[in-house]
């Protein structure tokens, strides 16, 4: 009975220790979406200035 509490006990741990790190990991991925998104963001924004300035461009070019 001893031994089937003590292993017993182990996979307890075993799972709080997957638990914790899988939490970790989680938050560590949520900064890395959201590091992500601004960046994407900034991007985007970069790319519809660079094309209102190219539109400008075009539209003094004679034709």
């Amino acid at each position: 009975m001893e031994a089937e509490f003590s292993s017993l006990e182990a996979k307890v741990q075993q799972f709080v220790a997957l638990c914790e790190r899988l939490r970790a990991e989680n938050s560590d991925l949520r900064r890395e979406l959201a590091a992500a998104r601004t960046e994407a963001k900034r991007l985007h924004e970069k790319m519809d200035g660079a094309k209102a300035r190219l539109e400008g461009l075009l539209s003094r070019l004679p034709g």
